[in-house]
């Protein structure tokens, strides 16, 4: 099977501040890490591949230090990674981030399995992963915190405030995942250095034909 696996670089703080001008996050000054969520997602996807084989491709979208989130998440045991990476991309609200997202899985193809954290620690928004699910048509998952995939279908189980909630849906499709599934793996000294020489692709915006209007600032 394909799994997908999306991950964001955020601040490593939990002062976030916003330029009252643009809207922007400030990043400047501030160190960078990969989302926790994001994190146990990519253990959700490797835990996949180990039960049903297949491979698992990590991607994110940044200016090019998000290269460092994709880096972690390769020597964790991802594949190959894809970075989005353009000017044109800078800006973006969860709609404007969802949309080039989804045109990359769609230019990968046929993947079994999307995997996003449920939600990013800057924003907090949990939109991004129903977005892309959104833009490619498929059924989506969220609040999963435990998942298993078999004979083309996978059962999630959902975090509801008072109750679980079991679902199966037929794949292709989304799930967003809680930090309640796993305990993501420490990459070992040897990973490290074998994730150097996996696949690291960088898209730009040319490279997924994206309508202009549904990118960046505006």
């Amino acid at each position: 099977m394909k799994i997908l696996v999306f991950v964001k670089q955020v601040p490593d703080t939990d002062e976030v501040k916003i330029d009252p001008i643009t809207g922007n996050l400030v990043r400047e000054g501030v160190q960078s890490v990969i989302n926790p969520q994001d994190a146990n997602g990519i253990e959700a996807a490797l835990q996949l591949k180990s039960e049903n084989g297949g491979e698992v491709i990590a991607i994110s979208m940044g200016p090019p230090q998000a290269d460092d989130v994709l880096k972690k998440a390769l020597a964790m045991g991802c594949d190959e990674s894809v970075l989005l990476c353009d000017f044109k991309f800078a800006g973006a609200d969860t709609l404007a981030t969802g949309y080039p997202l989804a045109k990359a899985a769609e230019k990968i193809g046929e993947y079994d399995l999307l995997i996003c954290g449920r939600h990013a620690s800057d924003a907090e928004t949990a939109q991004t992963g129903p977005i892309i699910a959104a833009f490619l048509g498929i059924p989506q998952v969220t609040l999963v915190d435990q998942v298993k995939v078999e004979d083309g279908f996978a059962t999630c189980r959902r975090v509801l405030p008072d109750r679980y909630e079991t679902v199966k849906v037929k794949l292709p499709a989304l799930i967003t995942v809680c930090s309640e599934i796993n305990t993501p793996r420490y990459p070992a000294p040897i990973n490290i250095m074998k994730a150097l020489k996996k696949p690291r692709k960088v898209w730009s915006f040319a490279d997924l034909n994206c309508d202009s209007s549904l990118v960046g600032q505006a």
